[in-house]
């Protein structure tokens, strides 16, 4: 029989055991708090992926948006400037109009049902953000002005539109159609 009483046997087994425990608990819960951290740092991602996708269709629909505006103001493109050649032919049949012919009663109402229509193209023109360019005058701007023909001239600063061959048109903030122009040039 063995004298030492205070330690049962199998009592170092048991502390081995319990080291062992121990040592695995810390791995274990070494492991868990590294998942954590790779799942704490996937969840960032996934929030980061989130935003940027919500960020991403608010601008699509904010493009898509403005593609549908522009769409409404501008869908009259194509039919006004094809009117625009109706107001013109108005316009030259007016310029062509004689004093003699105005004060001729049998023309009399003639030339202002003409006069009328032009005036109510250009009230439905203004009413569809439709303007005519200011041309005469001024510098030529190639945004809104195209050069025919280049005119020497003492009188006016080389680059000055002289006169306008065909009237220009914007409809809202876009070029419709360049007015056509003849521009000074400085004499030979």
């Amino acid at each position: 029989m063995n004298d030492d009483t205070s330690q049962p046997q199998g009592a170092p087994a048991a502390t081995d055991e319990l080291n062992e425990l121990e040592r695995d608990s810390a791995e274990l819960l070494g492991k868990v708090d590294e998942q954590i951290a790779r799942l704490s740092d996937d969840l960032e991602a996934a929030k980061q992926d989130v935003l940027y996708a919500k960020a991403e269709t608010q601008n699509v629909r904010r493009r898509l948006e403005k593609d549908i505006a522009d769409a409404r103001t501008y869908a009259a493109t194509g039919f006004a400037r094809d009117i625009l050649s109706v107001s013109d032919n108005l316009g030259r049949a007016l310029d062509s109009v004689s004093a003699d012919m105005r004060e001729d009663e049998k023309l009399k109402s003639f030339i202002a049902g003409i006069e009328a229509t032009q005036r109510e193209i250009d009230k439905v023109f203004g009413l569809h953000g439709i303007s005519r360019i200011a041309a005469t005058g001024l510098p030529l701007d190639p945004n809104q002005h195209q050069a025919m023909l280049e005119v020497p001239s003492a009188d006016a600063e080389p680059g000055t539109v002289l006169q306008e061959l065909q009237a220009g048109y914007m409809i809202k903030d876009r070029l419709l159609r360049p007015a056509l122009v003849a521009v000074a040039k400085k004499p030979d």
